[in-house]
């Protein structure tokens, strides 16, 4: 059973930061890419920000120069780090992490967060 556990959401003002946290925890071989995604009402899920086990990464032109990814691989955590933050970054943020095993082959498989809210006031 593997979980993936957020914190860090919250309200802010526009032009304020949050850093959000997501640990996976569980029966883990390794873990491949992880990321952050959002959710606005009455929108589609869209990708923030996704870092390698290597650490390359890859942004939304939204929120490119703003918005860090960053994670530590011996506590299975990622972090995003928002500053600037501004009322259009209001949404349901989710975790992923491609996690990757071996049994006679390789496996990968995703597995999300539940969400955590984000709501910039302007």
């Amino acid at each position: 059973q593997v979980q993936l556990v957020e914190s860090g959401g919250g309200l802010v003002q526009a032009g304020g930061s949050l850093k959000l946290s997501c640990a996976v925890s569980g029966t883990i071989f390794s873990i491949n890419t992880m990321g952050w995604y959002r959710q606005a009402p009455g929108k589609q899920r869209e990708l923030v920000a996704t870092i390698t086990r290597g650490g390359s990464t890859n942004y939304a032109d939204s929120v490119k120069g703003r918005f860090t990814i960053s994670r530590d691989n011996a506590k299975n955590t990622v972090y995003l780090q928002m500053n600037s933050l501004k009322p259009e970054d209001t949404a349901v943020y989710y975790c992923n992490a491609q996690l990757i095993w071996y049994s006679s082959s390789w496996h990968d498989a995703d597995y999300w967060g539940q969400g955590t809210q984000v709501t910039v006031s302007s």
